[in-house]
């Protein structure tokens, strides 16, 4: 199917989208909002991991440091809710630079279990008491959550709280899957998965693996600061405990789960760590992780490369 047929599904997809939130309740309205969250975090993630080939197990840290910057601009400086994310975007760039100089003598596992301290650290350090005025210590910080900037109604259903910030959510995951997808497809992508698969070889063609390694983790670690803004605001709450090892661990799976090296594969993978959970609690209440496992242990059989690898199977073979 080329491009130009491709537009009339794209349109109802798009416009099934806007009509979604009018069919459901509030609490599913909520879900799809972090879902759509997560697979920016998980983008971000993909970025490092799939196309950098650099593994994290520290990216809560970021998401954490991207909430409760939004939160804390927000609560404390009384900035508008949208002004907030791109500081956080800023702030978690260099928060990732910072991390990507010891990325650069790091690799495999030793990268993965530096990254895993910083998420070990990451809640004791905002429990910390000399930064409780900002952070709010253990008891975190409540936010009020955006008002619908007009009153509308569709199918009955009026444009509540939970449904207009799923609305600037999804604007948002538009714009940085669309900056993801120039990124990868342009002269960085290409640079990234070279120093990637043959960095010798890129060396010599005059990329510049340090930076490159650098950048990479910069911008990875931007996208997920984006997706913890997002997160605070819809929330409306961070506390320390809301970002703890397994938020990073649960990252890695739905990057896993999607597929590495694909963008779409993110909403997959966000599908996968916001539902599933909820699926396997509904199965067990007294076992649901085991449940959860399950499902994981079958997924990765059915689909060793994720599930955009048996989308991708498809598609070759029709």
């Amino acid at each position: 199917m080329n491009q130009l047929n491709r537009w009339p599904v794209w349109m109802i997809f798009g416009i099934g989208l806007l009509l979604l939130p009018f069919l459901i309740k509030d609490f599913r309205v909520f879900q799809l909002s972090l879902m759509l969250i997560y697979a920016i975090a998980l983008l971000g993630l993909n970025i490092l991991t799939g196309y950098g080939g650099q593994i994290s197990l520290g990216h809560g840290a970021f998401y954490a440091i991207g909430g409760y910057c939004a939160a804390m601009l927000m609560d404390r400086f009384g900035l508008p809710y949208m002004a907030t994310i791109p500081i956080a975007a800023a702030v978690c760039f260099v928060a990732g630079i910072l991390m990507g100089f010891p990325a650069l003598r790091l690799g495999g596992h030793y990268l993965a279990l530096a990254t895993f301290a910083l998420a070990l650290a990451m809640p004791q350090l905002l429990k910390f008491k000399h930064f409780e005025h900002f952070t709010g210590g253990v008891q975190g910080i409540i936010l009020m959550k955006p008002t619908p900037p007009i009153e509308f109604s569709l199918f009955g259903q009026p444009l509540s709280e939970d449904r207009w910030l799923y609305f600037m959510v999804l604007g948002v995951t538009v714009i940085m899957f669309i900056i993801a997808r120039n990124l990868l497809d342009g002269r960085i992508g290409r640079a990234i998965v070279a120093v990637r698969d043959q960095p010798i070889a890129a060396g010599a063609l005059g990329v510049n693996l340090a930076v490159t390694k650098t950048i990479t983790f910069g911008v990875s670690a931007a996208f997920t600061g984006v997706a913890g803004a997002l997160g605070a605001i819809t929330v409306a709450f961070v506390a320390p405990d809301s970002f703890n090892v397994f938020l990073s661990i649960s990252f890695l799976v739905g990057v896993v789960v999607g597929g590495l090296a694909s963008i779409p594969g993110a909403i997959f993978g966000a599908a996968f760590i916001q539902f599933v959970p909820n699926i396997a609690d509904q199965i067990s209440k007294s076992a649901p992780w085991a449940v959860y496992g399950v499902f994981l242990i079958a997924l990765m059989y059915l689909a060793p490369n994720g599930i955009m690898g048996i989308i991708n199977r498809r598609r070759r073979s029709t």
